[in-house]
């Protein structure tokens, strides 16, 4: 692992004239986990769109070891860069070993088939998320949780320093969300890989991320280690949300508490 840097130099991005990024900087810390958080529209998705070479942003760069990555090869890219997409879509009747194994395309010389570091990756991507008895199954068959698992084997299969991940919990009930968050954290330690993840909810996000970046209105509002940027004033201004913060009592980082109209904090 090279741990590549991958940063965005005051990038403006959007969809049909609409513009939704407004001049963000940033640079992901190497070999850490980090989340973008922030209210549905502000840009979260539009800004994993953009370091993933999805959307083109209007001005600014993303870079790649300060190299545009726009001007890179794809293949280049592919090798260094890995992304699981919101909702991927899942070819009809595909075997959950068939899928992962597109993760080598990037590596496959034309016209050539599986070689044998092909197939070393697929298997240690399987065994990573722990999928391994499922390889010969269809993943039409599979519940959702290990869908995302597979899904993140496939990422994993193409063996990059740095893994994107759009709303990889969406609709997964509480155990898979801990699950799959719990896999990408021993992911992290193991292999050193940069992880960035769009999340929706602000405790986990706040007990497996090591970096936050919190958006507001297509704009980097903060950023920085959940001890130090989650606090009640950040969660009024990014979420118009009146909350009181207290450590978790099981990871000891913030815990956002609701308040809502029904329930204000009663006085003692």
């Amino acid at each position: 692992m090279n741990n590549p840097i991958l940063s965005a130099e005051t990038i403006s991005a959007g969809y049909d004239g609409r513009k939704i990024l407004s001049d963000v900087s940033l640079t992901l810390p190497e070999k850490k986990i980090s989340v973008i958080l922030g209210a549905n529209g502000c840009g979260k998705s539009t800004l994993l769109k953009t370091f993933a070479r999805l959307l083109k942003p209007e001005s600014g760069m993303i870079t790649l070891d300060g190299k545009s990555i726009s001007s890179l090869p794809s293949r280049e890219v592919a090798k260094t860069l890995g992304l699981l997409p919101q909702s991927p879509v899942v070819p009809e009747g595909i075997k959950v070993t068939d899928l992962v194994a597109r993760g080598r395309f990037p590596y496959r010389r034309a016209f050539g088939g599986m070689r044998p570091e092909d197939f070393a990756a697929v298997e240690e991507a399987l065994e990573l998320m722990g999928i391994t008895e499922l390889a010969d199954r269809s993943v039409d068959e599979l519940s959702g949780g290990q869908r995302q698992r597979v899904w993140i084997a496939l990422a994993l299969a193409q063996q990059t320093d740095i893994l994107l991940l759009d709303e990889p919990t969406t609709y997964l009930d509480i155990a898979y969300q801990v699950e799959i968050l719990d896999l990408l954290t021993d992911l992290n330690k193991k292999r050193n890989t940069t992880i960035l993840m769009v999340l929706h909810d602000i405790n986990l996000s706040a007990r497996y991320a090591n970096y936050i970046f919190a958006m507001y209105q297509g704009q980097l509002e903060a950023q920085g280690a959940p001890l130090k940027i989650i606090t009640p004033g950040l969660i009024k201004k990014i979420y118009g949300l009146d909350c009181q913060i207290i450590p978790d009592p099981v990871s000891r980082t913030p815990l956002v508490i609701p308040e809502g109209r029904h329930h204000k904090t009663i006085q003692p």
